[in-house]
């Protein structure tokens, strides 16, 4: 089978134990997270095989990140080495009616300081069938976002299936750009869009069509985000498939969750109730990596592809950290109906 390959900044990721606010916290534990490697992990468990690319410091934490990356079978031989630094996110989990907060380092960070030519984006894409970026990397600087422009144009030219989470992020968009200048050159080389009805909006300027409140109460109707999808697919006609999350916030710890598809039709799925989230950094990232899984796997299946790509983010919402370290069989027991829980013996 063909790799999968995703491109961005993979951080060291410090967080507070359990609920503990930064104040009061005298650990401070370690993993790392970033949103397409978070992705190339997914796939990875999936078995699909996939590459990781990014820019690295030649340092030791560098290192270890990499041997987590190998750990969960992401191949990184074509990671390029140079820069001073990793970037550094700093997570407080929130809890009911207090918010998670993220804090970000990730000034002048190796992937920062990237430059179109470091990256041998053909020997990259050898063997590959799709490639997989974020609207976090062209936020991140000029340099980023114009060697994300390199391999998209790359892919394209070899007739590589590309996807885009839009992952809309207004704490990062500070080199003098917006990301309104940036991500429409991007955009429309892609085949597969996803988002939500606010990366939509805060970049495209696309909103729900008779639709103005937020999600903030778990009764979002999923046909009121078709004309979502419609718009982009207009604006964007690449786009074969454009995907919407659907995330209701109960509270910090009690969100519904869901997603529609326009293909060549609406498809909707079903509607998770996750009461009691564990961890919900990374769930936009564990729909990715579920729906390229299913798009690979059920080509023909649109549905089956969103049905197994909101069921496996459901299971993340349940694990500590970035990655989504569940198995093909775990997403398809609970597509089943096996939600219980209970001791498997």
């Amino acid at each position: 089978m063909k790799k999968v390959v995703t491109f961005g900044e993979i951080m060291l990721r410090l967080a507070p134990p359990g609920f503990q606010r930064f104040i009061q916290s005298v650990n401070l534990n370690a993993t790392f997270g970033g949103g397409e490697a978070n992705v190339a992990i997914s796939l990875a468990n999936f078995g699909i095989p996939s590459e990781y690319v990014t820019r690295l410091p030649d340092n030791d934490i560098a290192e270890w990140c990499i041997s987590e990356l190998r750990k969960y079978n992401v191949s990184t031989e074509k990671i390029v080495r140079g820069g001073d630094r990793m970037g550094i996110y700093f997570l407080e989990t929130g809890a009911v009616a207090r918010p998670s907060k993220v804090i970000y380092d990730r000034a002048h960070s190796a992937i920062a300081e990237v430059q179109k030519g470091m990256i041998s984006w053909d020997e990259v894409f050898a063997d590959a069938q799709w490639f997989h970026w974020t609207g976090i990397t062209p936020a991140i600087s000029q340099g980023a976002a114009d060697v994300c422009l390199e391999a998209v144009e790359a892919a394209n030219r070899l007739g590589i299936t590309v996807s885009t989470d839009l992952n809309y992020r207004k704490n990062l968009w500070k080199y003098g750009k917006k990301a309104s200048e940036i991500m429409p050159a991007l955009v429309e080389k892609c085949d597969v869009i996803l988002g939500n009805e606010e990366d939509a909006e805060k970049v495209f300027g696309i909103k729900p069509e008779g639709f103005s409140a937020a999600h903030t109460a778990g009764d979002i109707n999923a046909a009121d985000f078709e004309s979502v999808c419609v718009q982009l697919k207009q604006r964007f006609p690449k786009a074969r498939q454009v995907i919407i999350t659907l995330r209701g916030s109960i509270n910090a710890n009690h969100n519904t969750w869901g997603g529609v598809l326009h293909a060549d039709k609406l498809y909707q799925s079903a509607t998770y109730d996750i009461t009691h989230i564990v961890d919900r950094v990374g769930g936009g990232d564990s729909f990715m990596g579920g729906l390229i899984y299913g798009l690979i796997t059920y080509p023909a299946d649109p549905q089956k592809a969103l049905d197994f790509a909101v069921a496996a983010s459901a299971l993340k919402h349940t694990i500590i950290g970035d990655f989504n370290l569940v198995s093909v069989s775990e997403v398809e027991n609970l597509l089943k109906g096996d939600g219980s829980g209970r001791v498997q013996r």
